[in-house]
């Protein structure tokens, strides 16, 4: 699969979402949107009102990546709102499976994702119950943290469980993903990129989206 970018609107200025969302839409493939309820980690963004909103003005599917407890009960909301892609994490669902089906039915991508110190392994068998695996490269909460290299054998590991169940799971890295380790993850079999920082810190950010992407395409292709 070509390479996906996925730009976090946690890097872009809260004052002006539509015009930031703008400014990538015709370079980006997604808009990564980072919910995070100050419990499950320790910092506070937006929720689904935001989402709501930001539906109405971005020309581009929304990739919604709920840092939140209880995601049982709130993550049906997103996909029902328009959402394109829900993420929910494991270490906070209590009935993922319910969960992640219940996302599908409401017609938005289906998205697990583990922190850097959970294993990937006990998730095998809900890869069938998935549209795409979300691997954090930093520990969730914060933008602007540095990429931890330890997690790419995790990485490695997830792109050989998918492709040994020949599913089209999309391999999502999250955290720290910039020109210089975006390389590294599309060498370890990440094909869905989110980056805040990167691109919403670049003089240009339809540009950034552009070099990530051929950055990305070109490791893949090594």
């Amino acid at each position: 699969m070509a390479a996906k970018i996925s730009p976090s609107i946690l890097s872009a200025d809260f004052a002006r979402l539509a015009e930031e969302v703008a400014l990538i839409s015709e370079t980006a493939d997604w808009v990564h949107v980072d919910v995070m309820d100050n419990h499950f980690v320790p910092n506070l963004t937006l929720g689904l009102p935001v989402v709501e909103a930001l539906l109405k003005h971005s020309a581009l599917p929304l990739d919604c990546h709920l840092m939140i407890e209880d995601p049982d009960r709130w993550a049906p909301a997103y996909a029902e709102a328009g959402a394109g892609s829900v993420t929910i994490h494991a270490e906070a669902a209590k009935a993922p499976i319910r969960t992640l089906r219940a996302i599908r039915a409401a017609g938005a991508r289906a998205g697990l994702g583990i922190n850097p110190a959970t294993p990937v392994e006990p998730y095998e068998d809900l890869l069938g119950e998935i549209d795409m695996l979300l691997i954090m490269t930093v520990e969730p909460g914060f933008g602007g943290q540095k990429f931890l290299d330890v997690v790419l054998p995790k990485v490695r590991r997830a792109r050989q469980m998918i492709a040994g169940r020949d599913l089209p799971v999309w391999l999502q890295v999250d955290g720290g993903v910039s020109a210089e380790t975006i390389e590294r993850c599309a060498e370890a079999g990440a094909d869905v990129f989110v980056a805040g920082n990167a691109v919403y810190g670049a003089d240009d950010p339809a540009e950034a989206v552009r070099n990530l992407r051929a950055k990305a395409e070109a490791a893949a292709g090594d």
